[in-house]
């Protein structure tokens, strides 16, 4: 006999939180040392403006992509569970 692995549906809720959690992990994250090391920094926070912004899109765009193929999901996908 051979089992098959069964895996319980994840809530709506959780993925949605987690999509959230990361978006704000990786744009903050990401944006203060894109801004620490182009500059960028303001006492408020972080500022950037032509290439360095284009930078921190491309790293979040490639944060959604790497992470769920390569590793086996996001940061936060990875916490609640929902990979």
């Amino acid at each position: 006999m051979t089992e098959t692995a069964t895996t319980k549906p994840v809530s709506t809720f959780r993925k949605v939180c987690a999509a959230i959690l990361d978006l704000l992990l990786i744009f903050f994250g990401g944006g203060y040392v894109i801004g620490y090391l182009t500059g960028g920094l303001t006492e408020g926070g972080f500022n950037l403006n032509g290439g360095p912004a284009f930078v921190l899109f491309a790293v979040v765009v490639l944060y959604f992509i790497v992470f769920p193929r390569f590793l086996g999901g996001t940061v936060f996908q990875r916490l609640l569970g929902i990979r």
